[in-house]
């Protein structure tokens, strides 16, 4: 299947460049509301998932030892900026949990801040794993295993309990089998699987719900999502999509974007999941796929900035950024779909 257009992007009168992808919009019980494109094929949901893979930092009874509050869960849920305030916060996680960052297998990249990245460049500082854009969900897997008194050392393999909890919450919440022959290594090296797009806008969608997840697990998606609503700017960071999502709409809608082109969203408010993905796997395709569904979903959101018109250099404007025909019509189908 050939998926169809999700974005174009226009230069004078005539549409430059057209990123295809697929996206599916589920119910809790997996029945699909929107379909578009191939949303069967399994991909790699990437970052997108941290709010799963966060849940055994609660209900372990791991956040309430070490005394995380809504910060530091968001900051697990995180795909941060590293900006002071981010990698600060993961150090103090693991100090809480009496470990130190050299414990971090997830390695170090600058951070992804601009203006951050432009002071450690000056200083002559090079960057750490706390640097990493997933080093607060790296400290939520290790205080889990200190609280379990599991050895930390290891604990990036698939076979660590830590990872296998994981694994059990994420079969859970899909209902996908997830074996060995869909799992890979992502880029912060823990297990990463493949699932359909379809499982995961149902998994998003019992997150927004709470249906079929049973009492305890339900209290903790509302911890998570509390949590994130409450800091946004610990989930991503200054000028990001899901801090500005999480900020204007909270209660309402729940997102975490995703590496490659993968976005997922949970619209609390009426109980349904979505998840995206690009063929190409740009991040500026996948953020303007969701931000066009947010912003009709929700006038009031305002423009959050991935679609709208393009500038140059000198502030001169050449083009826009819009949704496709074929987006447009699934969003008009899913805004009438109740």
């Amino acid at each position: 299947m050939t998926n169809p257009v999700l974005v174009e992007l226009t230069r004078g009168k005539l549409v430059e460049s057209r990123h295809g992808g697929a996206l599916a919009v589920a119910r809790p019980s997996g029945e699909l509301v929107i379909a578009l494109g191939d949303v069967a094929r399994p991909v790699f949901p990437r970052s997108a998932v941290k709010s799963m893979q966060a849940l055994s930092l609660i209900e372990t009874g791991a956040a309430d030892r070490f005394g995380f509050g809504a910060r530091e869960i968001a900051l697990a849920c995180a795909s941060h900026s590293g900006t002071e305030a981010h990698s600060s916060l993961a150090r103090d996680m693991l100090a809480r949990a009496g470990l130190t960052p050299e414990v971090l297998g997830c390695g170090a990249h600058m951070p992804g801040h601009e203006g951050t990245a432009h002071a450690r460049i000056k200083a002559g500082l090079t960057p750490t794993s706390l640097d990493n854009n997933c080093s607060g969900k790296h400290a939520g897997m290790l205080a889990t295993a200190a609280h379990m008194m599991e050895p930390v050392a290891g604990y990036l393999s698939p076979e660590h309990p830590v990872q296998q909890r994981i694994l059990a919450n994420m079969r859970a919440l899909t209902g996908a089998a997830l074996g060995t022959d869909v799992r890979g290594v992502d880029g912060c090296s823990v297990p990463t699987w493949a699932i359909s797009l379809t499982a995961l806008a149902t998994a998003f969608a019992r997150v927004a719900s709470g249906e079929g997840v049973g009492p305890q697990r339900r209290a903790t998606l509302e911890r998570i999502k509390a949590s994130c609503w409450e800091a946004p700017e610990m989930v991503a960071g200054p000028g990001r999509l899901d801090t500005a999502i999480l900020g204007r709409l909270k209660g309402r809608v729940f997102s975490k974007t995703g590496a490659e082109g993968v976005y997922c969203a949970a619209l609390v408010d009426r109980g349904l999941g979505v998840a995206l993905k690009v063929d190409d796997g740009t991040a500026r395709a996948s953020q303007a796929t969701l931000a066009a569904i947010v912003e009709r979903l929700y006038a009031d959101v305002g423009r959050l900035g991935p679609l709208g018109p393009i500038s140059n250099w000198r502030g001169i404007e050449v083009g826009a950024t819009r949704a496709s025909p074929d987006l447009e019509r699934a969003i008009d189908r899913l805004t009438a779909a109740r």
